[in-house]
């Protein structure tokens, strides 16, 4: 699941550098001057620090050099850095369509409701939802990815509740672990015999 999300991540960066390049180059064919607007210094930024986010989390994260303890400790901000770009970029889609809305809709202009401007106020309305939905979605429990069976979970102070952030270490057997299954059942066997016997006893 690491490599997939990793994957994804990855090619979802190469397709923003591609449209960073080609923004530019339309801007240079057009004499268009570069990052003037709102739009395009967030969309910039969120592009760096998305591609950082993602040479961080596969260096640290899908590598096994990084010890257990650095892990534990930059689980929490790679989960709230990827809320956040996600977010900056729903913003950066959103200021980049009304910005497009108000070049070119001038006959009809855009306050007159022509076909085009009401289609893409109903896709930014769209793209709203979408990631209204993928935060609900993020922050419901029932939604995590479940902890593989052996597994201890690793935390900063390092306590071992299931918290957000946490990491899942998966661990096998120890060597004892069917003696000590076995001495728990022992344990349990004769806690029910001697419930056994005093209730035989009780009805004497």
């Amino acid at each position: 699941m690491k490599s997939i999300h990793a994957g994804l991540n990855a090619v979802a960066a190469v397709l923003a550098i591609i449209s960073i390049v080609a923004v530019f180059d339309y801007h240079n064919v057009r004499s268009i001057p570069h990052m003037y607007s709102l739009h395009s210094w967030v969309g910039l930024t969120v592009v760096i620090l998305y591609v950082q986010q993602l040479i961080l989390g596969f260096f640290i994260f899908l590598l096994p050099w990084a010890p257990l303890s650095l892990r534990a400790v930059i689980m929490p901000i790679h989960v709230y850095s990827g809320l956040l770009l996600f977010a900056t970029v729903i913003a950066t889609v959103l200021m980049g369509v009304t910005e497009k809305l108000f070049f070119v809709l001038k006959n009809p202009s855009y306050h007159s409701f022509p076909p085009e401007g009401v289609f893409t106020n109903a896709l930014g309305l769209l793209i709203l939802i979408f990631g209204a939905l993928i935060f609900w979605i993020v922050t419901r429990p029932q939604w995590k990815r479940p902890t593989e069976p052996g597994s201890t979970l690793l935390q900063p102070n390092g306590g071992a509740d299931g918290m957000e952030g946490a990491i899942a270490i998966s661990s096998g057997p120890s060597p004892d672990a069917a003696d000590t299954e076995l001495s728990s059942e022992g344990t349990a066997r004769k806690r029910t015999l001697g419930l056994d016997d005093a209730g035989q006893r009780s009805t004497m």
